[in-house]
């Protein structure tokens, strides 16, 4: 199939955009069948607000927004509604900045969500 860019309207903030044909074709290489209906600023401020459609499983995370973890938040997860206080650290194992729900008080360690996940014991279901 031949895709061919497409100029579309956000429904957010009114701005045209350009659909491209190598958007279209990742789209249906993964059976979405419907066009975008927000501007690529507009998706991303949308999803860094936890808006939209529940994703993947709980996490820390208020409701809506993509996949588990800390900040994901997902569909029927977490603790209650609105946006999360996020707070940055250390990663006690790799080094690297990991984003927390929780205010880290030194005494324990803190994980990034790579080291979290490995270091968390397999779920039982």
């Amino acid at each position: 199939m031949s895709f061919q860019d497409k100029t579309l309207t956000c429904k957010d903030c009114g701005q045209e955009f350009i659909w491209t044909a190598g958007e279209q074709e990742f789209y249906a290489s993964r059976g979405l069948q419907n066009a975008p209906t927000r501007c690529p600023a507009d998706r991303a401020a949308r999803r860094a607000q936890g808006g939209g459609r529940g994703g993947g499983g709980g996490g820390y995370g208020g409701g809506g927004g993509g996949g588990g973890g800390y900040n994901g938040g997902g569909g029927g997860g977490g603790y209650g509604g609105g946006q999360r206080e996020m707070f940055t650290a250390t990663c006690s194992n790799c080094g690297r900045e990991a984003r927390v729900p929780f205010q880290p008080r030194g005494d324990k360690p803190v994980y990034c969500s790579d080291c979290f996940e490995q270091r968390r014991p397999a779920r039982r279901y």
